[in-house]
């Protein structure tokens, strides 16, 4: 969503601009900075990340960068996430709508609530930082789907949204861990953790749950999408990518009228069997498609800058991140400001091969593994993919009542036996 840098216990303008600079790719659109005692601020923003879009605030919203109160000026935020309870947070807490909608109601709840402010976001995905100049109060999600580091010199604290910000300024540095907060003295809380047994199973009923599951991912859907930006969607052939498509292009009919086309995207390297499945789905629902196809040396030329961006050597995660990129780029350059991803859906619904080679029985621990991998995994590659090419990526699948919802899902719904082969819950959708 966008990019920030902070330090704490130090007024070092030239540390934190370099820290903003590494960067500027996360929000060239927009951009601020706040120095007030013992703390320096910088945050910057997308043309997608503002609600309404930034083409259309006023000045006066232009220089509330990092976000404050009216009430309490002095208390700031520097925020990347998305919230998909909002309207439900904020009708309580008197928070209008409008630019910069989510940090303020992040900056009402804590001036109410203090670091319990954290029980509310449980449909949230997030990293920030808030200080009034003397203390600080740091968090990210429990999932970790927003990236966040942390790092020391000479008693200083810094922190901020990539790791590449904070080398260039020193080398202790850390991931900042899912699930806690921190507060000025660089101590950690957890306040939030993955359950370790099965909830409860709500109820067996297969024709129930489809129409349920639908209904989440809908609503999830349309409280994080407006089209306020130019929006495409991303798709790989897969079952999550082409549920989200579907759903993104029946909403875009609505608000533009029958006649309207949602873009899509897809990548090839040749004439896969995945970008024919893309192909299918985009003739189905009659979107704008767009396909990019690509060999091996395409590939190969833009490897340094994957690995720069995405600042992970791991093979697999390289190599899934290649597709990543190439596509953003390429619809970037097309004029998109966000785009709709699939991802989410294999952790969700126990999709990956792999875990079908495991008893029924073992599959809840065996998913919740999957989900604590998915800060260093597929929600970086998400993450750097996309804001390297200052493109906003919005993931629907990725929501907290959907995961709720699903967690109480018997095992075996997610992977039935036919014969001898398995299926997951997605094919039902």
């Amino acid at each position: 969503m966008s990019g920030f840098g902070v330090v704490f216990n130090n007024q070092d303008r030239v540390e934190l601009d370099k820290m903003i600079r590494k960067i500027n790719h996360r929000g060239p659109h927009l951009s601020g900075k706040y120095e007030y005692k013992r703390v320096i601020m910088a945050q910057n923003y997308l043309r997608g990340d503002i609600n309404g879009g930034i083409d259309n605030i006023s000045q006066e919203c232009r220089i509330q960068v990092p976000a404050f109160l009216s009430a309490s000026p002095e208390l700031k935020i520097c925020y990347d996430g998305q919230m998909g309870n909002w309207k439900e947070r904020a009708e309580p807490m008197d928070v209008s709508d409008g630019p910069f909608r989510e940090e303020r109601l992040l900056l009402r709840l804590y001036h109410e609530y203090g670091p319990r402010m954290l029980d509310y976001l449980d449909d949230s995905i997030f990293a920030f930082v808030i200080s009034d100049g003397e203390d600080l109060f740091a968090a990210r999600d429990l999932l970790g789907i927003k990236t966040l580091f942390y790092g020391w010199k000479n008693g200083t604290l810094y922190l901020a949204s990539e790791l590449k910000s904070l080398t260039a300024v020193t080398d202790d540095v850390y991931e900042f861990s899912p699930g806690h907060y921190m507060d000025s003295q660089g101590r950690f809380t957890r306040f939030a953790e993955l359950p370790k047994t099965p909830p409860e199973v709500l109820h067996t009923n297969l024709d129930q749950m489809l129409e349920d599951i639908r209904s989440i991912i809908k609503r999830s859907l349309r409280s994080r999408v407006d089209f306020s930006v130019p929006t495409a969607g991303l798709l790989s052939g897969g079952m999550d990518s082409s549920v989200i498509n579907f759903l993104a292009n029946d909403f875009y009919k609505e608000t533009f009228g029958n006649n309207a086309r949602l873009k899509t995207f897809a990548l090839g390297v040749g004439e896969s069997e995945d970008i024919k499945n893309a192909r299918l789905l985009a003739d189905h629902i009659n979107s704008d498609h767009h396909e990019l196809i690509v060999d091996l040396n395409e590939i190969l030329s833009v490897l340094s800058e994957v690995i720069y961006y995405l600042e992970s050597f791991d093979p697999s995660l390289v190599r899934s991140s290649v597709s990543n990129y190439l596509i953003s780029k390429y619809a970037s350059n097309q004029g998109i400001d966000l785009l709709l991803s699939g991802e989410g859906g294999d952790e969700i619904f126990c999709g990956y091969i792999y875990l079908k080679d495991f008893p029924v029985e073992e599959l809840f621990s065996r998913q919740m593994e999957c989900i604590g991998f998915l800060h260093n995994n597929a929600s970086l590659r998400l993450d750097r993919m996309n804001h390297c090419n200052s493109v906003r990526v919005v993931a629907p699948l990725i929501s907290g009542e959907l995961f709720r919802y699903v967690l109480a899902v018997p095992s075996e719904y997610k992977q039935k036996p036919e014969g001898n082969q398995k299926m997951d819950l997605q094919k039902g959708l």
